[in-house]
């Protein structure tokens, strides 16, 4: 089964609706090694309409022209873009085509499908949020900013249960950004107060 990878940048208030203001201060080597890695683990990239139109006005014309980000900018012209909408798209970007039916079933088959190795979600809150409900993410990949950005959307939205995660990896850069892996997790055991009062600080 292939897996189903985000990645996200993201505040230390949980905005993954990024503002470039607190973003591009933080990319360094580190972040953009990060990047590489996320994006060399999938052969697929499943994003929404909003990224789609981000990407696809920006990354074809960067590749033309030829400068320092060209090569990583082919990358993403040459890999299959499966895109979330509920339009149709008359796509220019090569190599993209429109999601077929509901979305969690077709994810599933896409998992399933023996000819893709990895599933890449960059970004589309709303698609990671619906895949997180379904029970489809393998992977959360997090950027952690150290800002509060106190505005925009936040990847975590209110339902009736929690999901629980297990970190997979850490890593802090001199910039005090955090890289977090996550994979889903068994819930912990049910613990009260008088399960933990042992743990409460001695006093003087």
């Amino acid at each position: 089964m292939a897996k189903v990878i985000s990645t996200l940048f993201i505040s230390a208030d949980g905005v993954a609706e990024i503002d470039p203001d607190w973003h591009f201060p933080y990319f360094d080597d580190n972040m953009g090694r990060c990047v590489g890695e996320d994006y060399d683990t999938s052969d697929v990239l499943l994003i929404g309409r909003e990224t789609y139109d981000s990407f696809a006005g920006a990354w074809p014309e960067r590749e033309a022209a030829g400068g320092e980000d060209a090569g990583f900018a082919k990358q993403l012209g040459d890999v299959r873009k499966v895109v979330v909408s509920r339009q149709p798209l008359e796509f220019t970007w090569r190599n993209s085509e429109l999601i077929a039916g509901d979305l969690v079933e077709a994810v599933t088959a896409l998992k399933a499908d023996p000819g893709v190795k990895g599933i890449l979600i960059p970004g589309s809150i709303s698609v990671v949020q619906q895949l997180l409900a379904g029970g489809l993410v393998d992977e959360v990949r997090l950027l952690v900013h150290p800002v509060a950005a106190r505005k925009g959307r936040r990847l975590f939205d209110e339902g009736d249960a929690p999901y629980h995660l297990k970190v997979t990896a850490t890593e802090v850069f001199p910039t005090g950004v955090i890289r977090v892996i996550y994979a889903p997790g068994e819930p912990p055991a049910k613990a009260g107060y008088d399960d933990v009062k042992n743990q409460v600080p001695a006093g003087e």
